[in-house]
């Protein structure tokens, strides 16, 4: 990559051409295997600036853990070029480890058998934190996640939601510039998943770090992200706001909602009914969010019949994917 020039900000994230194969080796017969190469990132050239806010996202096996790895410097890429935080994430591993925090939803950093406050204490030490400092700043994040009751608590017992956030916590502990969040909200319930998202938006607007987010959770997107990348088969194709990708795809949330007894299908205006169960005690309303609002449309349903309990459906990534596809054009190269 060319130097970076002399006044103008370096991006927090730079990557060029970048391509990952793997060599899998799988049966040809009762004694004989073949190898076959397995391009999980095909050419993804992209930049993120400091401070921005970035959801990557795409379908299961579309790349976008591979980039993860490749950025954070867990896998060298077969080809290409790639700088976070200016540097070369391999060879400059040590150095990239206090520029950037990494969650990963399926994995932990912290110690299984030790208490949330043990873990908070070697990461410090590991990031070689001045003492007061990493006092001051593990008191910040233990308030502001609601961890203080879970402190003395080994992590094998915590909760998963509780275990999320001390995976957050232990994160930041540094104050890096790039935190990288890989499906950190999977498996949470509501109320985790809004605390986690309520904390990240503060952090943001308080520290200016940027944030590099995949996730299948659309609500994610809508809450903490100000960019959306789409990846699909290993390359970008689509890279705008999440408005536009809307207007693009003619995304439509569902509203499920259960009423306090059988009722002939809703018609409620600018939704599409998508079916009822139940002899019409549960139906499905679909609707675009650039026409009306999640509350309109409640307020139609409760026009005519009295709710009991209701829930939002956001759009499945995958079917973002396969919509941007379908395009007329698209053939002729990716939306980016």
């Amino acid at each position: 990559m060319p130097d970076p020039v002399p006044g103008v900000p370096a991006p927090v994230l730079e990557l060029r051409g970048l391509r990952r194969t793997f060599v899998v080796r799988e049966k040809a017969g009762r004694l004989r295997r073949r190898r076959r190469t397995v391009e999980a990132v095909a050419d993804i050239s992209l930049r993120v600036e400091a401070g921005e806010a970035v959801g990557y996202i795409g379908a299961n096996g579309a790349g976008k853990s591979t980039t993860i790895k490749m950025v954070t410097g867990i896998l060298v890429p077969t080809a290409g070029e790639v700088r976070t935080c200016g540097l070369d994430p391999v060879p400059q591993r040590r150095r990239l480890a206090a520029e950037i925090g990494v969650v990963f939803g399926q994995r932990t950093q912290l110690w299984w058998d030790l208490p949330l406050r043990d873990s908070f204490r070697i990461l410090a030490a590991i990031h070689r934190r001045p003492p007061a400092d990493a006092a001051e700043r593990t008191r910040q994040l233990v308030d502001e996640l609601g961890l203080g009751p879970q402190l003395d608590t080994p992590v094998r017992q915590l909760s998963l939601g509780e275990r999320m956030r001390g995976e957050v916590a232990a994160a930041l502990l540094h104050r890096p510039r790039l935190l990288v969040l890989d499906e950190p909200t999977i498996g949470l319930d509501m109320i985790s998943k809004e605390r986690l998202r309520q904390f990240l938006v503060a952090e943001r607007a308080r520290s200016g770090m940027t944030l590099l987010l995949t996730t299948h959770d659309m609500g994610d997107i809508e809450r903490l992200c100000e960019r959306v990348l789409v990846v699909d088969r290993g390359r970008v194709v689509y890279d705008g706001t999440l408005t536009d990708l809307g207007a693009a795809v003619a995304l439509q949330r569902v509203l499920v909602v259960d009423l306090t007894g059988p009722h002939a299908p809703l018609q409620v205006p600018t939704t599409e009914h998508r079916g009822s169960e139940l002899e019409g005690q549960r139906q499905r309303l679909a609707f675009s969010p650039e026409r009306t609002t999640a509350a309109k449309v409640l307020a139609g349903v409760s026009a005519q019949a009295e709710v009991l309990d209701l829930t939002l459906e956001e759009p499945a990534i995958e079917d973002i994917v396969r919509t941007l596809y379908s395009r007329p054009g698209h053939a002729s190269g990716p939306p980016v």
